[in-house]
C-alpha cells in the first residue's frame, strides 16, 4: 500500500508576526545568519523548573495540557527565567491521542501506557479520528501565549507517526520496539493504513496550532533511531513527509528530531524538514557533512544533557565546541541533544544562554 503524501485541507496558519522578522531563532531556522547565535531547550519548561513544579502539583500532565492558562504559565516559565530566544507549546506527544478518544495515560515513572494495544486490523479500523474542536482548549493557550510573548517565537510540536504508532502497538514505552518492527515486516500493509491515520491526527493537531498563531514546529520521532535507514525509508518517510508536507504552506520553519538517529539524518531531511535536530551522538560539522546535497544545512543541537550536571568548567567547553562546530552549518540553532534532565540546576540553563549569546 502506498499512502498518499499530499492533503488536500490547508495549513490555515495566521499571517508571520511583523515584529518577529529579526528574531534571531527564526533567522537561523531560514538558513540565514542573525545577530546572535540562538538557544532554547527541548523540554526547557519541565520538571527542572522550581515553579513548574509548585504550579503543577496535584494537576495530571495530560490535564495540565488541556488547560490554557496553566499551559501558557507554563510555557512561559523558561522565557522568563533563562531569556531563551524560542518558547516550545508545553504539550506532549500522546495529547492528540488522549483528545481524540484512544485510552492512553501518562503513568508517573513510566511515559505514556495503552490501555488496549493497537495490533491488529480491527483496532486499527477502530481507532478515532482527531477533530479540530478536540484539542480547542490547546489552540486557546496558543493564541494566549502569542500574545504574551512579544518579540520570542513560539514552537508548536507533535509527535511523528511511527514514534505514535509505536505506543500504540507496544503499549507503552519499549526498548526494542519488537512488536512494532513485527507488524511492519509481517503485514506492510496494515502498518501503512495505521501509519496514514496517525499521519492525519498530527496533522490535524499541528494545523490547529499553526492556525492559532506557532511561529514555527517542532515534529518529535522520538523512537525512529531503533530503525535502519532502509526501513525507516520505507515504512516511515511517505508518512512523515504526509505530515510535513502538508504543513508546507503554512511558512514557517519545520524542525524534524529524533533520537538516536545519526544514520537517518539524511532521511529526515528528505521527509520535508527545514531544520534537522541532531542529538549528542554526532558532532554538528559531521552532521552537516552528512546532510551535504544542494539545499542549505540547517542543525540544531546538540549538547548532551549530561554534561549540565557536572560543573561549570566541565559545561563551558562543550557549550564553545558544539557553537563553533555549528558554524559549518548554513544555519544554527543551539539546544540540546535530547531534553532537560530533571535534576538540572536552572542556573546553568541560564549560563548556558548568557554564554551562547555572547558568542
Amino acid at each position: 500500500m502506498s499512502p498518499s503524501v499530499h492533503t488536500s485541507s490547508p495549513s490555515a496558519a495566521v499571517p508571520a508576526r511583523r515584529e518577529l522578522a529579526d528574531a534571531p531563532f527564526l533567522v537561523a531556522a531560514r538558513g540565514g545568519r542573525p545577530a546572535r547565535l540562538p538557544v532554547w531547550f527541548m523540554r526547557q519548561a519541565g520538571r527542572s523548573l522550581p515553579e513548574y513544579r509548585a504550579l503543577r502539583e496535584g494537576t495530571p500532565m495530560l490535564r495540565a495540557c488541556f488547560d490554557p492558562e496553566l499551559l501558557t504559565e507554563i510555557t512561559l516559565q523558561p522565557v522568563r527565567r533563562h531569556g531563551v530566544d524560542a518558547a516550545i507549546l508545553f504539550s506532549d506527544i500522546v495529547v492528540p491521542l488522549y483528545a481524540a478518544g484512544v485510552g492512553i495515560e501518562i503513568v508517573p515513572g513510566t511515559g505514556p501506557v495503552v490501555a488496549e494495544p493497537v495490533r491488529s486490523a480491527a483496532a486499527v479500523s477502530a481507532l478515532p479520528r482527531l477533530e479540530p474542536e478536540q484539542v480547542a482548549p490547546v489552540a486557546e493557550g496558543v493564541r494566549r501565549l502569542v500574545g504574551a510573548l512579544g518579540t520570542t517565537p513560539l514552537i508548536g510540536f507533535a509527535g511523528a507517526p511511527f514514534t505514535l504508532a509505536s505506543y500504540l502497538i507496544e503499549g507503552g514505552p519499549s526498548r526494542n520496539h519488537e512488536h512494532t518492527k513485527s507488524l511492519m515486516h509481517a503485514e506492510p500493509e496494515l502498518w501503512h493504513t495505521l501509519a496514514d491515520r496517525l499521519a492525519e491526527v498530527t496533522l490535524t493537531f499541528l494545523r490547529a496550532q499553526l492556525a492559532a498563531g506557532v511561529d514555527a514546529v517542532q515534529l518529535f520521532d522520538s523512537w525512529a533511531g531503533a530503525l535502519s535507514e532502509r526501513d525507516y525509508r520505507r515504512f516511515v518517510l511517505p508518512h512523515s513527509t504526509k505530515v510535513l508536507g502538508g504543513i508546507a504552506d503554512a511558512g514557517v520553519p519545520r524542525i524534524h528530531f529524533g533520537v538516536g538517529t545519526g544514520e537517518l539524518l539524511t532521511a529526515m531531511r528528505d521527509a520535508g524538514a527545514d531544520v534537522v535536530g541532531v542529538d549528542w551522538r554526532v558532532p554538528l560539522d559531521t552532521a552537516v557533512r552528512r546532510l551535504g546535497g544542494d539545499r542549505p544545512a540547517v542543525v540544531q543541537g546538540n549538547l548532551d544533557p549530561a554534561v549540565l550536571l557536572g560543573s561549570w568548567a566541565a559545561v563551558e567547553p562543550e557549550v564553545r565546541r558544539i557553537a563553533a562546530e555549528g558554524r559549518a552549518a548554513d544555519g544554527h540553532v543551539f539546544n540540546l541533544g535530547h531534553g532537560v534532565l530533571p535534576d538540572t540546576d536552572p542556573g546553568v540553563l541560564t549560563r548556558v544562554v548568557e554564554l551562547v549569546h555572547s558568542l
